[in-house]
């Protein structure tokens, strides 16, 4: 278990070679570049100004590359399903990536899909407006006069609109007052179309009559010709633009054929992208650029080396001054290193603090095992994460630490007897099996169900040196750190106090005599008072002493964290229990011998143990990341530290074929 070291450097680059050089640091995944507001050489030096750069350029590259695939993948051959989720990224070789960013026709592609879709929108938004226009004549279709006629007569003003069936009545009454004429157009449901005339004298109260009354107004202002005229030629638009649209579609089928190349400019144009905006955001002069970041101690000689290949370049280390962040990267053994996902997941320890990885990793593996307890199920989860370790692209950390937990969970299952719960003792007994039998015995060291409480105490035990491990992890560190009162207050008083009065209470079930576990208890005063007068050293005696009292008080806490690890018994039992349940149920249905009860009975088996597996393995998880987090950590751990987090070339759609 390592936290990796890091050096603080600074680049000093000529403006002519800036991008080359920064071109290389992120090619090599090595360095983090910090801002100029971070920058220690901008607080030393305030009159330094920011590089800037030409990033609105390439920007607006890849938001075009990026409309273009938007536009072309539902035309494009991609992979779907299973295989989409799992290998989501097209493998390609380095000179096929080499040959489509070099190649202005794939820019051309983008251009001409754009100007397609923009075609394709307004084709879109034309198709709405007469598709519109033809539902909003549909009602008119009967009138047999041309809608322009309605507005060049002089003497009397023609009103059209629809009025709710409901109102005819009232409405005709006080038009006839008003003496003006209603004239129905067509039947049309419950909203009819009418023609309202008048004088235009009268004109306005009309109008404010039919508006009190909700009379929806239709104008036909700019058309020409009866309404059945423009109905007809507004559907002819709607199929030529239809007919166009699909034109359109075939052209952007031909063109999804290169949406791979379309795919690698994007990565191409966002790797481009994250490379000009560090670059607009260091500091420089007139004619140098300063790259100042963090590097890993041990990948420093590499920075050196890249760096040497530019002659107006130099790079040099720099002080870590005490208020700096230093950012935080992990190392563990191969062994190990799966089990990074829970450390990242807490998040990164403290420059300061020491890396929980392998410290977590045996006991994480251990209770999720614990948690499961049937080696049925951890065959199934070994095929399972092995498929995906085999088809998954990416990181697959995670998918190794679920496979290690499984190979256990397969060993904590036949210690406990559990396959698929009382799978073996089933079979045995149905087909007379009894070797079968006598193999699970053989391997077995206690049955869960006939005797709970060893599984009681090993959940206990194990939960007691869970703790004790992290306990002795900070005592450790701290003295690693040459403090030494901190490791004596806070932790070795602990470490004694808790083991005495633990074999105070428990020392004769361990062999030990009542006279040594007697001298345990008064070995236990000792701590206990240190604990109340040193665990606070800062302040007033009473204030320290109160705090003191607090802290050996919480002693009760511990217990209560010990008591937390009975969740591994609790879900192991209930794991065996359901899979008991599964074949009892599909047992029953098979009692009849009948062939749809034998189908029954393999369905409840095979969607019940699946089930069961899938459900328990996620409990398994969830409350072995708790004991990890809320029992372990707190222990030794402060957490908080902040991700080192390199410059390096991240590739959304695409995965270079390995050598």
């Amino acid at each position: 278990m390592a936290i990796c070291k890091m050096a603080k450097f600074l680049v000093a680059t000529h403006k002519s070679q800036s991008s080359a050089v920064l071109e290389a640091l992120q090619h090599n995944g090595l360095c983090q570049i910090i801002s100029a507001e971070e920058a220690m050489v901008s607080k030393e030096h305030p009159d330094l100004d920011v590089a800037g750069g030409q990033t609105r350029e390439i920007f607006n590259n890849l938001a075009k590359v990026e409309k273009a695939l938007e536009t072309l993948k539902p035309f494009a051959e991609t992979p779907k399903g299973m295989a989409a989720a799992l290998a989501p990224k097209t493998v390609i070789d380095e000179n096929l990536y080499g040959n489509v960013i070099d190649d202005p026709q794939v820019m051309k592609i983008v251009q001409q899909t754009l100007e397609i879709e923009s075609q394709v929108e307004n084709l879109h938004n034309d198709e709405e407006h007469y598709q519109a226009t033809v539902e909003y004549l549909a009602p008119w279709a009967s009138l047999d006069v041309n809608v322009e006629e309605l507005y060049q007569v002089e003497k009397v003003t023609y009103i059209t609109g629809l009025l709710g069936k409901n109102k005819v009545t009232e409405v005709q009454q006080k038009l006839n007052e008003l003496e003006a004429v209603m004239e129905k157009v067509a039947e049309n449901g419950n909203l009819i179309p009418y023609i309202i005339i008048c004088h235009k004298e009268q004109a306005a109260e009309v109008i404010k009559l039919l508006r009190s009354v909700d009379f929806e107004m239709v104008s036909f202002e700019g058309m020409k010709g009866t309404a059945a005229q423009l109905i007809k030629e507004n559907k002819a638009s709607v199929e030529n633009c239809r007919t166009q649209l699909q034109g359109k579609r075939d052209i952007l089928k031909k063109l999804a054929k290169d949406f791979l190349k379309v795919q690698i400019l994007y990565d191409h144009y966002a790797n481009l992208h994250e490379k000009e905006l560090k670059a607009s955001d260091c500091l420089a002069t007139e004619k140098t650029v300063l790259f100042e970041g963090w590097v890993k101690e041990n990948d420093y000689k590499k920075l050196e080396d890249i760096i040497s290949e530019y002659p107006a370049s130099q790079v040099s280390k720099t002080k870590i001054e005490q208020e700096e962040v230093i950012p935080v990267e992990i190392k563990n053994k191969s062994i190990w290193q799966p089990f990074e996902v829970v450390t990242r997941l807490y998040g990164m320890p403290q420059h300061f603090e020491i890396d929980p990885t392998a410290l977590l990793a045996p006991f994480f593996a251990l209770f999720f095992a614990l948690c499961l307890t049937d080696a049925g199920y951890g065959l199934i989860i070994i095929a399972f994460t092995a498929y995906l370790i085999r088809k998954m692209q990416g990181n697959k950390k995670l998918i190794w630490m679920l496979l290690s937990c499984s190979v256990l969970t397969l060993g904590a299952g036949a210690l406990t007897g559990g396959w698929f719960g009382d799978g073996c003792q089933q079979l045995a007994s149905a087909f007379g099996w009894n070797w079968l039998a006598k193999a699970r015995e053989s391997m077995m060291w206690f049955d869960p169900m006939v005797e709970p409480m060893i599984f009681f105490k090993l959940s206990l035990t194990l939960g007691y040196l869970h703790i004790m491990v992290g306990l002795i992890a900070a005592f450790v560190h701290n003295l690693h750190r040459k403090m030494f009162v901190a490791a004596i207050c806070d932790q070795l008083t602990w470490l004694v106090m808790l083991n005495a009065i633990v074999l105070k209470l428990f020392g004769t079930g361990f062999g030990l005599s009542p006279q040594v576990t007697a001298i345990c208890g008064k070995v236990a005063l000792v701590p206990a008072v240190m604990i109340v007068l040193f665990s606070q050293r800062q302040g007033g005696w009473v204030g320290r002493i109160a705090m003191g009292c607090y802290q050996l008080f919480s002693t009760i806490f511990y217990m209560g964290d010990v008591l937390s690890y009975l969740r591994l018994m609790a879900l192991g039992m209930v794991t065996g229990g359901l899979a008991m349940a599964f074949n009892v149920m599909a047992k029953t249905a098979g009692e009849g011998k009948t062939i749809l009860g034998y189908v029954i009975m393999i369905i409840i088996l095979l969607v019940g143990h699946i089930f069961n597996a899938a459900i328990s393995g996620l409990s398994a998880f969830v409350h072995t990341i708790r004991l990890q987090f809320v029992e372990f950590f707190p222990k030794f751990l402060e957490g908080g530290g902040k991700q080192f987090e390199p410059l390096k070339k991240e590739y959304k759609y695409i995965h270079f074929k390995k050598d």
